[in-house]
């Protein structure tokens, strides 16, 4: 305070304030240079951030409409929860099953392969050698009836696509009356809870097996066919997504990944059955092969017994994580620390 300000205090019978120490102002300098450089070594601390690990690219997209029949290839889809989907072709929304509702696969019908579908003029056709075509209309007749049906044991709807559908595969199978039913977005899928209670994990499916997508490398298939006598296709394995750029078997460490604007996370591996035995060109069952070959160097870790017993491992369960779309050349991405 200047010699003014003592002497007005002074007329007013107040003492004068006493100098403040030099060593406060000292001091509280001090301190506002230690917090400023604590704030300053936060901001310059690199932090590990999440990264984006390209582990391949996308080579192959396959739909495969009716379970167990051929697969449709195709350069572009939408993602969805319940699977890829391009145009009206859904993945495995239609299912080949017993009157009493039981789900018919090439397991029991082999030649079920040999059936292709295509979608043209707002029909679902499908052929088979030496039969003529079946036209569908994209949508069953409301009427239709609703089939309540087995799939893995588990209960799940599909409507009935009609009296020629049924006679169209009675004929080409040769076998008992079957009837053809198709999913609706309405129906409740078979939830994950049930075909994975292990899995912490809340996803539906129509009548895929276990998941809505399944991912394959290039590399797995050609290390396996290096120990077959004869080699095997990627439609023996009927994947979704086929992958290149990757080691064989590299798809067993990835987690969740991007492709596209597409999330996608992992479930768990695929294990193998006698489906993967059927010739895709003939329809013919050996029972035999690849799976002979996957069970010698592809089975699980003993702690991962009560979940794939004895069956081989190839490929890669995912549920949707977020809806989007993809293409054939999409990079592949994992997260990574």
């Amino acid at each position: 305070m200047g010699a003014a300000g003592s002497s007005a205090l002074a007329r007013l019978g107040l003492p004068a304030p006493q100098p403040r120490p030099r060593w406060l102002g000292v001091a509280a300098l001090g301190l506002a240079a230690v917090a400023l450089g604590a704030v300053a070594w936060r901001r310059a601390r690199p932090r590990r951030r999440r990264r984006l690990q390209q582990v391949g690219t996308v080579a192959e997209l396959w739909i495969y409409p009716v379970k167990s029949c051929k697969g449709v290839s195709v350069k572009a889809a939408e993602c969805t929860a319940l699977g890829l989907r391009s145009g009206h072709l859904r993945d495995r929304f239609w299912l080949v099953i017993k009157e009493d509702g039981h789900m018919v696969t090439a397991r029991q019908e082999p030649r079920l392969v040999l059936v292709s579908t295509t979608y043209e003029g707002d029909c679902l056709i499908l052929r088979a050698p030496g039969m003529d075509q079946l036209v569908l209309p994209s949508k069953p007749h409301s009427s239709n009836k609703i089939h309540d049906c087995r799939v893995f044991g588990l209960d799940i709807q599909g409507r009935d696509c009609g009296d020629e559908a049924a006679q169209w595969f009675a004929n080409f199978l040769k076998t008992e009356a079957f009837r053809l039913v198709q999913f609706e977005k309405n129906m409740k899928g078979r939830p994950s809870s049930k075909l994975f209670p292990s899995v912490g994990q809340n996803y539906q499916v129509a009548y895929p097996d276990c998941s809505p997508i399944m991912i394959l490398s290039e590399a797995s298939l050609e290390d396996l066919n290096t120990r077959l006598e004869k080699k095997v296709k990627m439609d023996n394995f009927r994947p979704n997504i086929v992958v290149t750029g990757s080691n064989a078997f590299e798809e067993d460490t990835w987690g969740d990944l991007f492709i596209g604007d597409v999330e996608i996370k992992k479930v768990l591996a695929c294990s193998r059955c006698i489906m993967t035995t059927v010739d895709p060109d003939t329809g013919v069952i050996n029972r035999k092969e690849p799976l002979e070959t996957l069970k010698s160097y592809r089975l699980c870790d003993s702690s991962e017994k009560p979940i794939y017993q004895s069956s081989p491992l190839f490929g890669i369960y995912y549920s949707v994580g977020k809806i989007g779309s993809l293409k054939v050349g999409d990079p592949v991405y994992q997260m990574v620390q």
